[in-house]
């Protein structure tokens, strides 16, 4: 990422490809074990509010500060897509600060398209939101490779191109809280609080990645198997955003 990564990163990447081919045997197993998540993560990757916490959702007529805080945060932490986009962004990012950046960027995005397409009920078809969700992971993915230098001779900015992933998977929140008949009884405030708790899960989810991370990155293996896992996100990426649009032609009614 332009102008904040450290020159490790840098020698992290030219290396990585380099050293990729000599490892074969446990780069499979690591990239078999990540596709192997994926496909078990499907049901989750499309991720709605269901039982208990739904039938709350379309009993409640008043303002629900707590219990919406909470359904935004476990919504969040249950985020598969959410949360293997964000580890592609702080993947190569080594400070907390920078971190912050990064992510408080994703964090306004999203939350500008879940407020605004909830209240102002902007309806979307969710299948190809959630398809672009998982072409976003993909795409950060493919960035940490090098991928558009090495084929277009220029990287993208990082920066931007977070921040508008970030405006579809606010939509993609939208979309899911848009499956119910919500009361216009508390609206703003619920919504809202369903946006903090969001952040709350948020940050909790990327506090436990980026200690996992600090701790990987002080291991040999960090920079033995950072390519393929980042060849990993992107083959999971693609899955996910080819499962919603089969389930989009497979399931959406013919009139």
């Amino acid at each position: 990422m332009k102008g904040i990564r450290l020159q490790q990163s840098n020698h992290y990447r030219n290396s990585l490809t380099l050293g990729f081919l000599s490892r074969l045997p446990s780069s499979f197993l690591l990239l078999g074990l990540a596709l192997a998540l994926g496909l078990f993560s499907f049901s989750a990757f499309g991720h709605t509010i269901e039982g208990k916490d739904a039938s709350f959702v379309e009993a409640i007529d008043g303002p629900a500060i707590g219990p919406f805080i909470y359904l935004g945060a476990k919504h969040m932490v249950t985020g598969y897509d959410h949360l293997l986009f964000l580890l592609g962004v702080i993947f190569f990012l080594y400070r907390p600060r920078h971190v912050v950046q990064y992510v408080t960027l994703f964090a306004i995005g999203h939350s500008i398209t879940l407020l605004f397409g909830v209240l102002a009920d902007i309806r979307v078809n969710a299948y190809i939101i959630d398809a672009i969700i998982g072409l976003s992971i993909v795409y950060k993915a493919f960035e940490n490779i090098d991928g558009f230098k090495r084929l277009l001779g220029f990287e993208p900015n990082t920066r931007i191109a977070v921040f508008v992933f970030g405006l579809f998977h606010g939509l993609g929140l939208a979309t899911k809280l848009q499956e119910f008949d919500l009361s216009a009884n508390g609206l703003v405030s619920n919504i809202i609080s369903f946006n903090v708790g969001v952040e709350i899960g948020q940050i909790l989810a990327l506090s436990a990645v980026f200690i996992i991370l600090s701790i990987w990155r002080s291991s040999g293996s960090y920079l033995k198997h950072a390519f393929v896992t980042n060849v990993a996100l992107m083959s999971g990426g693609f899955m996910l955003a080819g499962y919603q649009l089969s389930a989009m032609v497979l399931l959406t009614p013919i009139n």
